[in-house]
């Protein structure tokens, strides 16, 4: 079996791997790129494995007119921007000790051990600079099967890195086929060691969930979290019942976490949310029980919150309204009438107050009364 694709022959590319091979080391294309060109999926970042060194890998980049940047020398890598394309290569490694949040490594020239030390199967796949498949796990029928399964024993995968927990779920809402279920034996692993997330950056458990919420479809590996009591670790207080229906609701619209978030509720101050991320997920979930109209809530909040808002309204409180959309675009783009000089008897906390009691009226009527009729 071969990969094909624009991202593999492009002239740049090619030559970092002929520069490689030309001076005796290998040049494998790994994880990602392989496992989403062979799913069909656009492919993001270039990840290249080889048994040459990073001193070496320098060398033979500048060398053949590249430029380094040394990401992570000391975990084997470090980055080829060639044609502008960065390649991130790293050195064949296997772990020496692990301590669940980070790994000891050391080189290695096997590729079957720096397989070995991978998360799952699917992201064990490595190809040659031809496109043509090397497998040393056997874990291409399990990619086409899009069956994510840990590499080898499932515990010893997790305590490595407890974050592989996290990232067992995200990869099957990203990857998994949901008609065949998660894996029952990673499942289990995940269940019993998740404690272990305990241990964890918030930054990482973080920007792993929301790129879990952030799949086509998360419900389903959502649910099994719930099963597992992964999601309590991370979310405490969090229900996944109305997860799917807005799912189903979203139809197409873009697959925003912080609306997922904001449904699952819970306490999420075990999150490394930025401010505005904050802000954007409180505006939705107080939102969801609020009396604003779609409307009213693109004037409050712009279109983008509006529509979170009025998606996680339907998926937990009642229907989506008639026109929604049109309404939203209609609130976002609308324009409170009156102004200050409107009022000229009035002034300091008097014109306050009296220009937040007209705006709330103006909100209640559907952004639907004239400056005239506040007024009157």
């Amino acid at each position: 079996m071969k990969v094909s694709g624009d991202w593999l022959q492009a002239e740049p590319t090619q030559a970092l791997c002929a520069a490689l091979e030309a001076a005796g080391f290998q040049a494998l294309f790994v994880g990602g790129c392989v496992r989403n060109a062979l799913l069909g999926v656009e492919v993001g970042d270039i990840d290249i494995a080889s048994d040459a060194t990073p001193e070496t890998v320098s060398d033979i980049a500048v060398y053949a007119g590249f430029r380094v940047v040394p990401t992570g020398i000391e975990h084997g890598t470090v980055t080829v921007i060639a044609g502008g394309i960065p390649h991130e290569v790293t050195t064949f490694r296997r772990d020496v000790e692990t301590d669940g949040r980070r790994a000891t490594v050391a080189f290695s020239s096997d590729v079957a051990e720096d397989a070995a030390r991978r998360d799952f199967t699917m992201n064990a796949l490595y190809a040659r600079a031809d496109g043509s498949v090397i497998d040393p796990l056997g874990g291409l029928p399990d990619l086409l099967a899009r069956h994510v399964r840990f590499v080898g024993e499932p515990e010893a995968r997790i305590r490595e890195d407890y974050l592989r927990i996290l990232r067992f779920f995200r990869f099957h809402a990203h990857y998994g086929d949901p008609k065949n279920g998660i894996d029952a034996e990673g499942l289990a692993a995940c269940a019993a060691l998740s404690a272990g997330l305990e241990t964890l950056s918030a930054e990482r458990v973080t920007s792993e969930t929301c790129k879990l919420l952030a799949a086509p479809d998360p419900a389903p590996a959502v649910a099994a979290m719930a099963q597992a009591g992964v999601l309590a670790r991370i979310l405490p207080g969090a229900d996944p019942r109305a997860l799917a229906p807005l799912v189903h609701l979203e139809a197409g619209a873009p697959p925003r976490w912080h609306r997922r978030l904001a449904v699952l509720g819970g306490n999420a101050e075990k999150l490394r949310l930025s401010r505005a991320d904050t802000v954007t997920i409180t505006a939705i979930r107080d939102e969801i029980g609020s009396m604003n109209s779609p409307a009213a809530l693109g004037f409050l909040h712009g279109a983008v919150t509006a529509t979170d808002a009025v998606l996680a309204r339907a998926a937990l409180l009642s229907p989506l309204p008639q026109d929604w959309q049109a309404a939203i675009a209609r609130g976002a783009a609308a324009r409170f009438p009156v102004a200050a000089a409107d009022l000229p008897d009035l002034a300091g906390p008097a014109l306050g107050a009296r220009l937040k009691q007209l705006r709330a009226r103006w909100l209640a009527s559907d952004l639907r009364l004239s400056k005239e009729e506040l007024l009157a």
